[in-house]
């Protein structure tokens, strides 16, 4: 039956209801995200922020209830109705089911993110690195994925370096965070590269203290976390022009956090790295100059084989390819006035987390997310 003005004129209100509920969600609890969100093109930012919406809602709901097989079977059901277009009555569900039809998100890609989460509450151990590229692709990859869907981008190698951005800001993530995971029992290193440092597991974990040996471990987290970097050039260059300078300013501001991490002799139990505003500053503006950024790979390297089951679940995909819309005409503001916005947000958000306790112990004084990926 065909669908009357008035019907579509209420589906649409309806719609940037949703986002708009969505959006006032993540400007309070995911406020890193709302902020760097802000160099998107409207057309990939409004998908987007239903996209993370939806994911912070899965995060909460697997870690506030620790794991429990029900909290995952819940969040599977909301994903099945959702898929066959009947969410439930949130405006995440509503607004991530509409995503995921438009811009044919296979199904396989928010069921590993799922996964990842699941493991997170259940404070799983990493043997070897093969073992954290496996967590760090459903936690990070996945949501690297479902971006590049959002801007158009379906290519194999394309894919292949959003998994290894995604990838590498979760290893940044892990370098910073070694000591805050360790009070909470977990631990994320490679247990292997501990022992051949000399450090038994479990003892460390009962006792969490920095040793240079623990910071050579952290060492060779970040050097791999910048060989990842170093590849994913090839495949911001084939984004719609207008998503580049977001996506580099995701890789150039979460890079940086392993700078910190370094300068502080890879101590990250004792302290917390913090990137200051200035560095932010001009890390966001070298962003919309690509001439900046040097990287070291083409776009055929292949992929993390850990990846690689998310990229086959799109190229495997029967669903219709929606083109990218992120090339069209919407008024933006400039590189200068993106830049100042985000710098005052940065500082007004600092000079909250110290009346609250301090930068070094706040979650959201960094451009980082959550344990469970890059969802802050």
């Amino acid at each position: 039956m065909e669908t009357s003005f008035t019907d579509r004129l209420s589906t649409h209100r309806g719609a940037a209801a949703d986002i708009a509920a969505c959006r006032a969600m993540l400007r309070e609890n995911s406020r890193t995200f709302f902020a760097a969100s802000l160099l998107l093109p409207r057309p990939v930012r409004e998908p987007a922020t239903a996209l993370y919406a939806f994911c912070r809602l899965a995060d909460d709901a697997v870690d506030l209830n620790g794991g429990q097989p029900g909290a995952v079977g819940a969040l599977k059901e909301r994903l099945e109705r959702l898929y066959a277009g009947r969410p439930i009555n949130h405006p995440a569900d509503r607004a991530f089911s509409d995503v995921v039809t438009r811009y044919a998100i296979p199904r396989a890609l928010p069921d590993a993110l799922l996964e990842g989460f699941l493991w997170d509450a259940q404070s799983r151990r990493y043997e070897d690195l093969a073992d954290i590229f496996d967590y760090a692709a459903r936690v990070a990859g996945t949501v690297g994925v479902m971006m590049s869907l959002l801007m158009g981008i379906r290519s194999p190698d394309a894919l292949a370096r959003a998994c290894d951005l995604g990838v590498a800001m979760q290893l940044s993530n892990i370098a910073r965070d070694v000591g805050e995971d360790a009070s909470a029992g977990r631990l994320y290193l490679p247990m292997i590269w501990m022992r051949d440092a000399g450090i038994d597991c479990e003892q460390w974990l009962a006792k969490p203290v920095f040793t240079p040996a623990l910071g050579c471990v952290v060492q060779r987290l970040l050097d791999v976390a910048d060989e990842l970097y170093g590849r994913v050039g090839a495949g911001i260059s084939v984004l719609p022009d207008r998503c580049q300078p977001g996506i580099r300013a995701a890789r150039l501001l979460y890079a940086e956090i392993g700078r910190e991490v370094e300068r502080a002799g890879c101590d990250s139990v004792s302290r917390r790295a913090v990137v200051a505003s200035a560095r932010k500053a001009s890390l966001l503006a070298s962003a919309f100059t690509a001439s900046t950024v040097t990287f070291t790979a083409d776009a055929s390297m292949p992929a993390l084989a850990g990846c690689c089951f998310l990229i086959d679940a799109v190229t495997n995909s029967a669903s219709q390819i929606v083109p990218s819309r992120a090339r069209r005409g919407q008024t933006s503001w400039s590189m200068q006035d993106r830049v100042g916005w985000l710098m005052e947000l940065f500082e007004r958000l600092e000079r909250r987390d110290r009346y609250s306790g301090g930068i070094g112990t706040s979650r959201d004084a960094e451009p980082v997310g959550e344990r469970g990926g890059v969802l802050q």
